[in-house]
């Protein structure tokens, strides 16, 4: 019996002898214990070859970062090894915490330009439709030119930094120009065949081209939209170039190299302590936040660039989602019909003083050949009457809105309230307002999001709770060094890394940041710079003329002010000077001979336009008789 107590007695202290000295076996370095832990962390972990680690520690003195003064578990083919997997480690862990703001980014961007185009297409097929409804002869030459000036408006809106808007109106009244010269100023060689387009009259249609700007056809709308759509449009063009080059910076970001010199900081930070045999030991927070910052001291010195792309991406969300009418994108977009149909309208007005001012800078062009769908005597009518009529049709349109049965089909369609605007209550109109204000919810949640990442990354290394904590040296309680900040110049006192210069990729992204940034500003007049000079000579002028443009909703009050001043005043907007190049030129010298007989002439289906003279009294008056008396015929 004595036997089996003293059996039981030595067994207990062999327990209790076990389970006092093996932990502390278990935390003193490796030169008591074998390499098996350290094996298989290294093989699990798939940092390398495993037969590169040994079997039981021993003296490797070529070893650089991972120094002990005892034997070790690590040789230096392992330091390489473990720097390669620590820097692609980090670099995951960066993709990782940056997969969703690039998500948010990629996502959004197609979003937007999806949005965009479908309210470009919207509007192009929309603009398109005036002319096969009113100006039917123009339909089949201006299809191609609506698509082409939409295709330049998506591509502004897309942020393509060689796009103009004034280039691209420019071009557009250009090309429109020689149409409505040939078919509604001069209809009689406006139809011509095929075999009658020369190469005198791709001559005389360069030259139209080219002094378009100079004889001022089309009055002050094509300013007017570039105006309109400029203002409009800015915070849509803006927000497509700030999200391409957020994408673009992120993208650099998770593509950084990291130093050797932060390479060597991570190896002592995560794997010396595996030399040692303790592969369960977790690194102290302030060992981590500090080498983190100077890892990633290229990334930290994106944090005040990036909170101003996103309070400005913030708010061009918020200004899309909040659009009023003033600046609305769908009814700036929506108007460009209405533009185009003022600015027609505008050279079918005063078609004697541009045919006479194109004749002398141009020359004259002979009639060619004319196809069978030749425009009808009532046409080249209509076109005379809006050429002389200007005061009573005016007067007509204010005081009678629904034209008498007798009235030409044009003059119905013309006006400016013939295409309500209502369109942009459509479910595009709420998708982008939906979108915007999503965007701008979303993207808040990241404005910190690089100066946050070197502490976002420690906190994955610090999910169990210990009592002790790897110093990058030995086990203690508590890290003793002091954490610095996480700008350049705090990362020069940094005690675990030495940093001597930022990434030149991220310091060139990081100016790219803050020249777009302040260059958008400026050009949305968000700045305070942009009240200066160039907003007094630029913003004043215009906003005289979108003012003028936004008190009037239809061409009653936008136009007839400028017309009873005459076309030789430039055709001025509701009594202010416009801004635009198109300013019509001073009058001819000379002026057609008026008739010698006082009854209208009598027009011929091919002759030309500017065979036609004017007494403007007669003319007036035998109009107005017409359009007074149409309403009351007998029926």
């Amino acid at each position: 019996m004595f036997r089996a107590v003293l059996q039981n007695v030595d067994l207990f202290w062999v327990i209790l002898l076990f389970l006092v000295f093996v932990p502390e076996a278990g935390s003193r370095s490796a030169d008591a214990d074998s390499c098996h832990e350290v094996k298989t962390a290294y093989m699990m972990r798939q940092i390398g070859q495993v037969e590169l680690v040994p079997d039981r520690p021993g003296t490797d003195e070529s070893l650089q970062v991972c120094v002990h003064a005892g034997p070790s578990c690590c040789t230096s083919k392992m330091e390489d090894s473990y720097m390669a997997a620590v820097r692609s480690e980090t670099q995951q862990k960066m993709r990782s915490y940056s997969f969703e703001l690039k998500y948010l980014i990629t996502g959004h961007t197609k979003a937007y330009q999806d949005t965009f185009e479908s309210l470009v297409a919207l509007t192009s097929n929309l603009t398109s439709t005036l002319f096969d409804s009113v100006y039917s002869s123009l339909a089949s030459d201006c299809r191609s030119l609506v698509l082409q000036l939409f295709s330049d408006i998506k591509r502004h809106l897309s942020g393509d930094p060689t796009s103009s808007l004034d280039s691209t109106v420019r071009r557009f009244y250009n090309d429109l120009f020689p149409l409505v010269y040939r078919r509604l100023l001069n209809p009689g060689i406006g139809h011509l065949s095929p075999q009658a387009f020369s190469s005198p009259s791709a001559n005389h249609d360069d030259c139209l081209r080219m002094t378009r700007q100079d004889v001022s056809p089309f009055g002050p709308h094509p300013r007017l939209l570039v105006v309109n759509l400029s203002r409009a449009l800015g915070a849509g063009r803006a927000l497509s170039r700030l999200l391409r080059l957020a994408g673009e910076v992120v993208n650099a970001t998770e593509k950084a190299s990291l130093s050797r010199e932060c390479g060597r900081a991570l190896v002592r930070m995560q794997y010396c302590s595996h030399c040692r045999g303790l592969t369960l030991i977790r690194p102290c927070t302030g060992l981590c936040v500090n080498i983190m910052r100077g890892c990633l001291v290229s990334v930290s010195e994106l944090a005040t660039p990036w909170r101003s792309v996103v309070v400005l991406l913030q708010r061009l969300a918020a200004t899309l989602a909040t659009s009023s009418n003033h600046n609305s994108m769908e009814l700036a977009l929506l108007a460009v019909r209405n533009h185009v149909n003022d600015a027609i309208l505008h050279a079918q007005l005063h078609g004697p003083r541009i045919t006479a001012t194109v004749e002398k800078v141009c020359g004259p062009l002979a009639a060619g050949p004319v196809m069978t769908s030749q425009p009808t005597t009532s046409d080249v009518t209509t076109s005379v009457t809006l050429v002389t009529s200007v005061t009573s049709l005016r007067s007509s349109m204010i005081s009678s809105p629904s034209v008498g049965p007798g009235a030409h089909p044009r003059l119905q369609l013309q006006p400016r309230r013939s295409f309500p605007l209502k369109s942009s209550k459509g479910d595009k109109s709420r998708s982008l307002k939906k979108l915007s204000r999503e965007f701008e919810g979303s993207i808040q949640r990241y404005q910190w999001f690089f100066s946050e990442l070197p502490e976002m990354l420690c906190e994955s290394e610090m999910e169990v709770e210990q009592h002790t904590c790897w110093s990058g040296q030995d086990v203690v309680e508590s890290y003793a060094g002091r954490v610095v900040g996480s700008s350049l110049k705090a990362q020069r006192e940094n005690p675990e890394m030495t940093v001597r210069n930022t990434d030149p990729v991220l310091k060139g992204a990081k100016q790219r940041l803050e020249q777009l940034t302040q260059e958008l500003l400026v050009e949305l007049g968000w700045a305070r710079k942009a009240r200066g000079r160039g907003e007094e000579e630029e913003g004043g002028s215009a906003h005289t003329e979108i003012g003028s443009g936004d008190d009037c909703d239809d061409e009653d009050g936008c136009e007839a002010s400028g017309e009873e001043n005459g076309a030789e005043t430039g055709d001025l907007s509701s009594g202010h000077r416009p801004v635009t190049k198109d300013t019509a030129p001073p009058p001819p010298p000379r002026r057609p001979a008026p008739p010698r007989h006082a009854s209208p002439p009598q027009v011929a289906v091919r002759g030309s336009a500017n065979r036609l003279t004017f007494e403007l009294l007669p003319l007036t008056l035998a109009t107005l008789l017409l359009l007074l008396l149409s309403p009351w015929e007998p029926r």
